[in-house]
């Protein structure tokens, strides 16, 4: 599984329209863990399982995470599912 960036997981949350506290209810996790999470450079600071907790509630809640290769402009990056 691929690694996550902070910034994927700020701007995914960004397009749901969704706060800190929400994606840590649905993701099950504390909101001080996604603050953590959000606020490193790079990957996101924190364990493969919160990653992964993560990852999961944004892509069913209509996420696609897109890694560098996939990404015209050649950074990850994150849309909406159509």
């Amino acid at each position: 599984m691929t690694e996550l960036t902070a910034a994927q997981i700020r701007a995914a949350r960004a397009l749901l329209d969704w706060t800190q506290p929400k994606l840590a209810l649905v993701s099950k996790l504390s909101v001080p863990t996604v603050r953590r999470m959000e606020s490193a450079r790079g990957p996101s600071a924190s364990t493969a399982a919160n990653v992964e907790a993560v990852r999961r509630a944004l892509e069913e809640a209509g996420i696609l995470f897109l890694q560098a290769k996939e990404n015209r402009d050649g950074g990850p990056g994150v849309r909406l599912k159509k």
